[in-house]
């Protein structure tokens, strides 16, 4: 059986040490008068705290407490009709908050919205399932994934991970080969906790591609021997194509040639 290493606690600690680091902000842009966003911050009135342009797409912060109320008017008054995507980020680290987003779309003028607002740890936000069918699972993947709570939602339960599961894995506190109870969750379940010593906990691989590990990963055209050291960098090897099992389509064709 392989050696294990307690996982005991690894939640209540940050798994990065660089989770500041602020990645280079996309330029921002002034909603111009007279055109379809102009009118849309116009029908939200005061509540649209900040707007924007970012990316072509119109950006909107609100207060959380009014994010019904806000993507109702976008939906009968500006032909948002389709919400296409709900989520969340962490940033309880940094600011004590989560950040949730709704990215809206309007087919018929084909321009998107974007509602961002702020929630505190242990708040919760309406649900805008009434508005939005498709944020039925969008709002249980949040709570799934996060633990944020939606007010009023028809049926808020685990989406993803099984109903007993312990923490949200999409915390930053959350680490990449899970905690002590997902290591033990599938042998507790299945076999029973005296079989624990017999068994051994779960190998929860966090899949990580290093191209420096040449015990694992290889990249076409820059093999090396088994085990060697590139981290000073590789030399470009030819490719070398069968002919009866791998066809060579960059290679220029006598029949292509005639045609061209």
């Amino acid at each position: 059986m392989r050696k294990y290493t307690p996982k005991d606690n690894v939640q209540a600690k940050a798994y990065y040490t660089d989770r500041f680091w602020v990645a280079p902000r996309v330029p921002r842009e002034e909603v111009e008068a007279a055109t379809h966003f102009a009118k849309v911050v116009a029908a939200l009135g005061s509540l649209a705290k900040e707007t924007y342009i970012e990316i072509g797409q119109l950006v909107i912060h609100i207060n959380a407490g009014e994010n019904f109320q806000v993507l109702k008017t976008l939906k009968e008054q500006c032909g948002y009709t389709q919400c296409s995507e709900q989520s969340a980020v962490d940033y309880l680290a940094k600011d004590g908050e989560f950040e949730l987003f709704y990215q809206l779309l309007n087919i018929h003028e084909a321009k998107r919205v974007r509602v961002v607002c702020r929630i505190k740890k242990d708040e919760a936000i309406e649900s805008i399932v009434p508005l939005f069918k498709s944020a039925n699972f969008a709002e249980r993947e949040m709570f799934d994934m996060f633990g944020i709570k939606v007010n009023n939602h028809p049926f808020l339960k685990r989406i993803i991970m099984p109903d007993d599961w312990e923490g949200h894995p999409l915390l930053k506190t959350y680490p990449l080969q899970g905690d002590e109870f997902a290591s033990w969750y599938e042998v507790d379940k299945i076999f029973g906790k005296e079989y624990r010593d017999i068994i051994g906990p779960e190998n929860r691989d966090p899949a990580r591609i290093d191209r420096y590990d040449t015990k694992r990963f290889s990249r076409i055209g820059y093999e090396v021997p088994f085990g060697a050291d590139i981290s000073k960098g590789e030399t470009k090897q030819p490719i070398e194509y069968s002919e009866t099992f791998m066809t060579n389509y960059n290679k220029s064709s006598k029949q292509l040639d005639e045609r061209k």
